[in-house]
Order: C-alpha cells, then sequence, then structure tokens
C-alpha cells in the first residue's frame, strides 16, 4: 500500500497545497480584499441617507449611465473586431504581419494620458479625422467610445489568437468535405471553441473600460450630463478632499462590475460546459 501511495503521488515544482495556498489567500487578502473592504467601511461613516443621498445624485446617475453604456458598447464592438484581427493575424501570411501583431499591443505600452490627447487632437473638429465628419466626435459620447475601443481591443485580440492557433486546421477540412459551406463551417464547428476565448476577452475590455479615466477625461471634455463619466467624478470628489463621497461612488460602481462581471462568468462558464459536453 505505501509502495502505491509514493508511485501515484505527482512529482511538483512548487511547494505543497498548503504552502501555496496560503501565499494565494495572502497575496488576494492583502493587495485585493483589504482595500475593497476599506471602500466599503468609508461608506459606512455617511449613513444610509446620506449614502444614498450621495450615490443617486442627479449628476451621479447621468455618470452612471454613460461609464456603462459607452464601456459595453466598446466592449461589443472589441469582441467583433477583435475576432477579426485575431483571425487576420493567425490564419494569413503576409508582408508586415509581424509589424501588424506589434501594434496590436501598442495601448498596453502607451501612457493613457497621451493616447487621450492623441485621440481628441485626432477627433476634433479642425484635426486630421475629425474634419472629415459633418458632426463632432471629440468631447461626446462617440469620442469616449472610441477611446475606450482603443485601450480594450487588445484585450480580445490576445485572448482568442491563442485559441484559433490551436484549432486544428484538419476539421475544418473533414467539414468542408462533408458537404458544410464556409459559414457553417465558421459557425458549428470553430465559433462554439471560440465563445469562452471571446466571452473572456469582452469581460477583460469591459472591465477595463469601467475603470478608464487617462485616455477618456481629454476626449471626453466633461460636461456634467453630458460626457461627464464616474471615474471623473470620483477624481472631482477627491480633489475636494470629499473622500467619503469618492468612495460612495466607487462603491456602487464596485458592485454593479462585480455583478455584471459575475454574470457574464457564470455565462463563460455555461458555454464552455455546453460545447465540452456536446
Amino acid at each position: 500500500m505505501r509502495m502505491k501511495r509514493k508511485v501515484g503521488r505527482k512529482a511538483t515544482v512548487l511547494p505543497g497545497f498548503g504552502l501555496t495556498m496560503g501565499f494565494t489567500i495572502l497575496y488576494l487578502g492583502v493587495l485585493v480584499l483589504i482595500p475593497l473592504a476599506m471602500i466599503f467601511l468609508n461608506t459606512t461613516s455617511l449613513g444610509w441617507s446620506g449614502f444614498w443621498e450621495t450615490v443617486t445624485d442627479d449628476r451621479a446617475v447621468a455618470s452612471y449611465k454613460l461609464s456603462f453604456g459607452t464601456a459595453f458598447a466598446a466592449a461589443i464592438i472589441n469582441a467583433i473586431f477583435g475576432v477579426l484581427i485575431a483571425w487576420v493575424l493567425t490564419r494569413y501570411h503576409f508582408p508586415g504581419k509581424r509589424i501588424l501583431d506589434s501594434l496590436v499591443d501598442l495601448p498596453f505600452a502607451l501612457p493613457t494620458a497621451v493616447a487621450g490627447i492623441v485621440l481628441a487632437t485626432l477627433y476634433a473638429e479642425n484635426g486630421w479625422i475629425g474634419q472629415f465628419f459633418s458632426f463632432r466626435i471629440a468631447f461626446t459620447p462617440l469620442g469616449i467610445m472610441i477611446a475606450l475601443v482603443f485601450i480594450g481591443l487588445p484585450f480580445v485580440v490576445r485572448t482568442v489568437q491563442p485559441v484559433l492557433e490551436n484549432i486544428e486546421k484538419e476539421v475544418e477540412e473533414v467539414s468542408s468535405l462533408l458537404g458544410a459551406t464556409r459559414l457553417q463551417t465558421f459557425r458549428k464547428v470553430i465559433l462554439p471553441e471560440l465563445v469562452p476565448a471571446i466571452l473572456t476577452g469582452f469581460t477583460l475590455a469591459f472591465a477595463r473600460a469601467l475603470g478608464e479615466y487617462g485616455s477618456v477625461v481629454f476626449i471626453a471634455g466633461n460636461m456634467p450630463f453630458k460626457t461627464e463619466i464616474t471615474p471623473f467624478i470620483i477624481m472631482t470628489k477627491l480633489e475636494q478632499y470629499d473622500y467619503v463621497g469618492a468612495t460612495a461612488i466607487a462603491t456602487v460602481m464596485l458592485v454593479a462590475t462585480f455583478v455584471i462581471l459575475l454574470c457574464i462568468n457564470l455565462l463563460q462558464w455555461y458555454s464552455s460546459r455546453r460545447f465540452m459536453n456536446g
């Protein structure tokens, strides 16, 4: 019996479960759970009536709608075009492919403030791109959405790209030999494998867009009830030394974001399980 236990035991590079689990809990507790708990504790000094009055202010509610609406729209756009870009980078060979692949990661390296200034300059009424449109782009919700698309696109591309690379082309060839069209092959063979990765990329892009400040504040214009995002209101309250009010609004964003991400993760889990069972 002892020999069987020794043979059946798997060797691991890292220490045992207890030690690694302890480090994991310590890491998450110090860097994630404790700061988040402090947000909730700071809001208790307001009391329920003061908290509700702060977070339901007309200006704050307008910023919620703008932030969540533009973030969701930008994540949808990134999910669509991110898959297309990942497909091109994975399935085709052309001159300059490595350069194009490197450009995808540019929003990661570019400071967000620099990105915001550049986008505001390009899409202004007299900008290189904005001058060709008969409507305003900069200092409108459309400009905010463009900025969020810019910073969120790499999340979808880099999440979908490895999955596409691992899909065997022989499966597509068999589907074609069985009489399926290209659209049917993509919809019934490739897309089911991509759905979990697409949802993951969508989730990451959506979460990043909700908390984005630097690249948005310059192109938004920050006009109350029109182009004022929630992170800007939080920063304004911090500059006014209203720390409790800032944490109250941050709490609303935190809870709403957690609920949305939880629903998306459950949907991702369901789609992955359905694909494995299918």
